[in-house]
């Protein structure tokens, strides 16, 4: 099996993270897989912000936390957040910033760096307090997140093989 096929078919989820940072080399890296990723018409209309201050992260969970009513909420404490952005009237905004995060998690993966998809920011981007955090952090108000990467080292293994649904049909 070639390298590409068992890295796709080997990176799972990681929720649990340490504290060791991801180096400036690697993160530049993994920005770079995201801007090399497919975007509609190739507008490339997206941003991303990577967020390496833990407590600047830390706010924003606390934010995002207090917007839906999770107490606690902690994004699994990575050592980096990157939030892809887009803009508000990209029509295929969503779908771009899809393919941008899959080719950072499967960068991540490929150098022993673990991820998360953080879906929670998608539905409370625009509430008073997050949008001011957002803000501050240059990200454009008429920009639209749909998720976030949470990146770190994985304070435990990752599950090996799992059981992985879906139906696939070969029409000929």
């Amino acid at each position: 099996m070639n390298e590409t096929i068992k890295n796709l078919l080997t990176r799972r989820s990681v929720r649990s993270f340490n504290e060791n940072p991801i180096s400036r080399e690697d993160l530049d890296l993994i920005l770079e897989t995201a801007i090399y990723a497919p975007s509609g018409m190739n507008m490339q209309t997206w941003q991303f912000t990577a967020v390496t201050d833990k407590a600047k992260i830390q706010e924003l969970a606390a934010a995002v936390g207090e917007a839906l009513g999770r107490e606690g909420y902690d994004f699994y404490k990575p050592a980096v957040l990157i939030i892809p952005s887009n803009e508000r009237q990209s029509q295929w905004g969503m779908e771009d910033n899809a393919c941008a995060l899959e080719n950072m998690f499967l960068a991540a993966h490929s150098l022993g760096i673990g991820s998360v998809w953080i879906n929670q920011l998608r539905h409370v981007y625009d509430e008073p307090a997050i949008r001011n955090i957002l803000r501050k952090w240059g990200i454009p108000d008429d920009h639209v997140v749909y998720g976030a990467a949470a990146l770190g080292y994985g304070s435990e293994e990752p599950a090996g093989k799992v059981e992985k649904k879906g139906i696939i049909k070969i029409v000929e």
